[in-house]
């Protein structure tokens, strides 16, 4: 079962779609969005992907991080990024760490579940029954970003 609210999120150091470093210790203070999902450029994926890119601004604008996490690798992120314009970069889980850390593992893919984190590093609000076309509205409605 996904982690829960209050648990703390676990840490972590992933590459990005640009194979820069990123680290959750490194936005303290601010809301992360961190969305797990199974692969890139498959129909579900792409819908919720281009829910936060359509949505971006409004994170942006409430100063809420927005991150994508699949096990897809660096290629394939950015092959995903370019064809549908994402303004957010996707983590690059290959070795599962991040996924099994927040217990999300589908058994080789990531589940799709997102996790809202709080500027101290706890697990604010859980997501496990996802619409991929809504979903990124919905957040900003349960943040009272929308």
């Amino acid at each position: 079962m996904a982690l829960s609210v209050g648990a703390t999120a676990p840490n972590f150091t992933v590459k990005d779609t640009n194979g820069n470093t990123v680290s959750l210790a490194d936005y303290a203070g601010k809301t992360v969005v961190l969305y797990f999902y199974p692969k890139d450029d498959t129909p579900g994926c792409t819908k919720e992907a281009c829910g936060f890119r359509d949505n971006y601004s409004a994170y942006q604008g409430k100063d809420i991080v927005v991150f994508g996490v699949s096990m897809d690798n660096e290629a394939s992120h950015q092959a995903f990024t370019q064809k549908f314009n994402l303004p957010f970069p996707l983590l690059a889980d290959t070795e599962g760490a991040l996924t099994k850390g927040f217990d999300v593992d589908g058994g080789g893919y990531s589940k799709r579940v997102t996790f809202v984190i709080d500027g101290t590093g706890k697990v604010a609000k859980v997501y496990d029954s996802v619409k991929t076309d809504t979903h990124a509205i919905d957040i900003l409605a349960d943040l009272g970003a929308a």
